[in-house]
């Protein structure tokens, strides 16, 4: 005997009074980001041992990334005392 929709509704609308939909949409998220994570490593597990290099190496190998940024950052403070600086 297996469970019929309307036994499914029931139980989603206990579920619904008993969370809110706004919980629900936020677990629903979260539970989504972290599939995708899964995912995600699970590929990159899987290039690592088909290469024999971690997964940055290889797209870097494949021509598919490893693009770098060489840039200083300042902070709003040090960019006021310039300013100040070519005031006077």
């Amino acid at each position: 005997m297996g469970i019929s929709i309307w036994q499914l509704l029931i139980i989603l609308v206990i579920v619904v009074l008993l969370f809110g939909t706004k919980k629900l949409r936020n677990m629903g998220g979260d539970l989504g980001g972290a599939i995708k994570n899964f995912r995600s490593s699970m590929r990159d597990g899987e290039a690592e041992a088909h290469t024999g290099k971690p997964a940055d190496e290889a797209k870097d190998s494949q021509g598919n990334g490893g693009h770098i940024i060489d840039q200083t950052v300042e902070s709003s403070e040090t960019k006021k005392a310039e300013d100040k600086d070519t005031a006077k």
